[in-house]
């Protein structure tokens, strides 16, 4: 890969999330589960599609996710499956970690990772617990 479109090293690259990532929380009603309710987090960086190739290469270095182009010249780095969240994500930012408020919105997202760990998002109360830790999240952040 041409320099400057790879990762260098995995303080750059909590770095580059710390600025560019997105802790996501998704809820969706769901007649599939008993609880009426989906839930899956979403760990995604977002860039212009210049920066493709730099996107598609954090599939190789994390070794986990898949880039997806969007329609309006995005492109996307997303990790949605959970083992990868638990075992990847979320130990490589334990070890590097990401800095400024964004820091708030990662604590929170692990501590939805857990409890989805242990089942928790397949109860009603479960549930309720995670949108309360989500109402507090990303632009909903107060500091």
């Amino acid at each position: 890969i041409v320099e400057g479109r790879t990762v260098p090293d995995p303080l750059w690259f909590a770095g580059f999330a710390s600025a560019e990532s997105c802790f996501l929380v998704n809820i969706k009603n769901s007649s599939i589960n008993n609880c009426g309710y989906q839930v899956w987090l979403s760990f995604t960086l977002t860039q212009h599609k210049r920066d493709e190739e730099l996107m598609k290469s954090f599939e190789k270095y994390l070794g986990c996710g898949s880039m997806e182009v969007t329609s309006r010249e995005v492109v996307n780095f997303n990790v949605r499956k959970l083992s990868d969240i638990m075992f990847i994500i979320i130990p490589f930012f334990h070890k590097y970690p990401i800095i400024g408020v964004k820091s708030k919105d990662f604590e929170d997202w692990c501590k939805v990772a857990s409890l989805m760990l242990d089942g928790r998002h397949l109860t009603l109360e479960g549930v309720e617990e995670i949108k309360n830790i989500k109402l507090r999240m990303n632009t909903k952040r107060e500091s």
